[in-house]
């Protein structure tokens, strides 16, 4: 017969009972604060916001923050103002788009710390709209920008400065930023004490230096950029900074691999300028040190100026004739440009240029693009020129005026042809009418 359970056994199991209950009462609890628990909401709203806004024009965004506090609030985050771009005219005497001084005050009182990716346009030719800039480059003490492009869209704007006065501006910011990468400072009066600050500062950081048309900047001064700065990844600079040394320079161990390279060939008076020729010892050491390089060649010479370029190889990968060039300049380039990928000729005379496109297409074999301006060429070389390449030709920009229709070709027959050897429809650009 069953015993009875004693008063002991009892109270030891209402304890436990007890202490059960009690443990899945705390557990129901538990699990009803996890699902009562909401999110923060507020930060959650300023997270989407902060999204929206980051796709708005600056004029909206502004707009948008004065619908409440804390729009307004979202507004003035640091994330909004990593990258700015200062637009910079003459209200009274141009009609152009423009920063209001109110809010360059603002971004300097409030946001000069949390700039990054700054640039400066001065989109009219006046020295009052480079002085702004400067003065606000002048400003930025607490920054720590990463990018600075300083873009005049109209000349000669920043070179109407006192040299001292943008020299002043600039080292500002060179000294406080730390980690710059990406200058661009093209037409710009910057010198080689300059550049020492620059590289003192920020060599273990710089990555990309554009400066064309610098006058006050020597071969030393470039050379020390590429002795000291051997992250250096892409370089523009007129061809008169070019030298054996910078070259061997960019081709030593300590350097990366440079990926993209520009060199500006300008003659402003025919004659008055003395072009010196680069060994090519030093192409070779460069090319051997970085093969995978795009060598980007832009020539605004005057025909009997072209004597120094094109004796030998050279590894440029696209090329730019602004001027007119001749056919014995442009018959050596099929000689000495083996790495060509893209070829643009902005004019060349009367004279048909039937054998330099074949031997171009002969031996540049990795010609992709091509763009004939104001020259003449024969319908009938021109497809042979076409044949030879063949599908590679992704570009192909030639106006109608350019083909000379003969025996084998008309101008009606020809884009057939061109397009049959090319793999898709092709016509000649027109003239437009009006």
């Amino acid at each position: 017969m069953k015993r009875g359970r004693t008063t002991n056994e009892a109270n030891s199991s209402s304890s436990e009972d007890t202490t059960e209950k009690e443990s899945k009462r705390h557990k129901i609890v538990e699990k009803k604060s996890t699902v009562v628990q909401s999110p923060d909401w507020a930060n959650l709203l300023q997270d989407i916001i902060l999204q929206v806004f980051q796709y708005l024009p600056l004029l909206d965004r502004a707009h948008a923050s004065q619908v409440c506090r804390s729009w307004n609030q979202v507004f003035h985050m640091p994330d909004l103002w990593r990258c700015f771009e200062f637009e910079l005219n003459q209200p009274a005497t141009s009609n152009l788009r423009t920063t209001h001084p109110e809010l360059i005050k603002q971004i300097i009182k409030r946001h000069s710390n949390h700039l990054q990716y700054v640039s400066f346009k001065v989109v009219d030719s006046s020295k009052e709209s480079a002085e702004a800039a400067c003065d606000i480059l002048s400003q930025l003490v607490n920054c720590s920008l990463k990018t600075l492009g300083l873009i005049s869209t109209a000349r000669p704007s920043f070179m109407d400065l006192p040299k001292s006065h943008f020299i002043s501006a600039l080292t500002v910011v060179f000294v406080n930023s730390k980690s710059l990468s990406s200058l661009k400072i093209d037409d710009t009066p910057v010198d080689d004490p300059s550049l020492k600050v620059l590289v003192a500062n920020n060599s273990d950081t710089l990555k990309l230096l554009k400066m064309s048309s610098c006058p006050h900047v020597s071969p030393a001064g470039i050379l020390c950029v590429a002795d000291q700065c051997h992250g250096l990844r892409e370089l523009a600079l007129n061809y008169h900074l070019l030298s054996d040394e910078l070259l061997l320079a960019l081709s030593s161990e300590k350097h990366v691999r440079l990926e993209h390279l520009r060199i500006d060939v300008v003659s402003e008076n025919p004659g008055q300028t003395q072009f010196h020729t680069i060994q090519k010892s030093s192409w070779d050491a460069f090319i051997k040190h970085s093969p995978k390089v795009n060598l980007v060649m832009y020539f605004f010479l005057y025909e009997e100026e072209f004597d120094p370029f094109f004796r030998y190889e050279i590894p440029v990968t696209h090329l730019y004739f602004g001027r007119s060039v001749s056919k014995d300049v442009l018959g050596r380039v099929g000689m000495t440009c083996p790495r060509l990928v893209e070829l643009v000729v902005c004019a060349n005379g009367l004279r048909p240029l039937d054998e330099e496109l074949i031997c171009i297409a002969e031996r540049c074999k990795y010609l992709s693009a091509v763009g004939l301006g104001e020259c003449e060429v024969s319908c009938s070389a021109f497809v042979e020129f076409v044949k030879m390449c063949g599908g590679r030709l992704s570009q192909l920009s030639i106006m109608e005026e350019v083909l000379i229709p003969d025996q084998k070709y008309s101008l009606e027959q020809i884009h057939w042809e061109v397009s049959k050897h090319l793999g898709r429809v092709w016509f000649p650009d027109m003239m437009p009418t009006w």
